[in-house]
């Protein structure tokens, strides 16, 4: 299917779709876990948590690993000290001001934005995006992920049926973002 992609890119193709598989085990067991009524917790539920992560470690290793051809529009250090800049602004942001404890959601929402910066820079690199449409792209990736934060800051506070929904925008917005770069990437 992705025989006509080099190396790097066929790696971020299968990684994003990886990161879609991850997301539907990850969403599997918060619908079984975190139903309002009648929730099933434990291993009954918590064993599809183990295949959601094993998917997700593939996935970021095969974008992370992925070769750029050319000249990248930014340093890959440059997004990794800048995740961990953003990653430390929003923890504290959230937890002093907003009184909110710090979940692991904080460092998935933060570490899959910056996996896109990654990806999309290389991709860039590759000559599949323009400068423009990458980041245009980017844009978009960052509206999501605020979106994603508003869901992670707001979630303690909603009742039992509206947090179960607000929990699984997050996984929902991954994936379609992952599947809409795969389909301009191939289409392009």
């Amino acid at each position: 299917m992705f025989s006509r992609f080099d190396v790097s890119t066929r790696q971020i193709l299968i990684g994003n779709l990886f990161l879609i598989g991850c997301c539907i085990f990850y969403i599997m067991w918060w619908i079984l876990a975190f139903r309002p009524i009648n929730p099933i917790k434990g291993t009954k539920s918590g064993w599809l948590l183990l295949p959601a992560f094993v998917l997700g470690v593939i996935a970021v290793i095969m974008i992370i690993s992925s070769k750029s051809h050319n000249k990248l529009l930014f340093s890959n250090n440059i997004i990794i000290i800048g995740s961990i800049v953003v990653y430390v602004i929003l923890a504290g942001i959230t937890r002093i001001f907003m009184h909110r404890q710090i979940t692991t959601e904080l460092i998935l929402i933060v570490g899959w934005l910056a996996l896109m910066f990654k990806e999309m820079n290389t991709l860039y690199s590759l000559g599949h995006y323009s400068k423009m449409s990458m980041i245009v792209v980017l844009i978009i990736c960052i509206v999501m992920c605020v979106a994603s934060l508003i869901c992670y800051i707001i979630y303690y506070d909603l009742d039992a049926l509206k947090g179960y929904i607000d929990g699984m925008i997050p996984l929902i917005i991954v994936m379609v973002m992952m599947a809409f770069i795969n389909i301009n990437t191939i289409i392009s």
